[in-house]
């Protein structure tokens, strides 16, 4: 992955309201269509997009996504489920790509450790 400081702050940025609030966005059309792009570091390799919020999710919805709708995937399904699916599937996640396409392309095992590791880290606060 690029350093790019962009891009790393939106990661950070799709972990921390992910967390707060529980769910995940998407674009999705009917029949089970997500929203997705071809990898820039991986030849051959979809990446999935999803946002941290609604609004983020509705920048992105126009061109060849303008029939999507943003749709929420509970958090807990999006680990358990999707995540473990995509890793099974070769496919990357983008997270919070901005609307110029800027973003990281990150494993799903990466995202998936990364939201539960956090998780576990503010609900196990020390007790005095």
């Amino acid at each position: 992955m690029d350093a790019n400081p962009i891009a790393e702050a939106a990661y950070e940025t799709f972990i921390e309201q992910v967390r707060a609030t529980g769910q995940v966005w998407g674009l999705c059309r009917d029949g089970g269509e997500w929203a997705y792009s071809e990898s820039d570091e991986f030849e051959e390799t979809e990446v999935l997009l999803f946002w941290s919020d609604r609004e983020k999710a509705l920048i992105h919805q126009q061109d060849e996504w303008e029939m999507h709708e943003a749709t929420a995937i509970p958090l807990e399904e999006f680990v358990e489920k999707w995540l473990s699916g995509m890793d099974e599937d070769g496919l990357m996640v983008g997270p919070n790509w901005n609307a110029e396409f800027v973003g990281l392309e990150v494993t799903p095992e990466d995202l998936a450790e990364r939201l539960m590791d956090e998780g576990a880290e503010e609900e196990e606060e020390p007790e005095d």
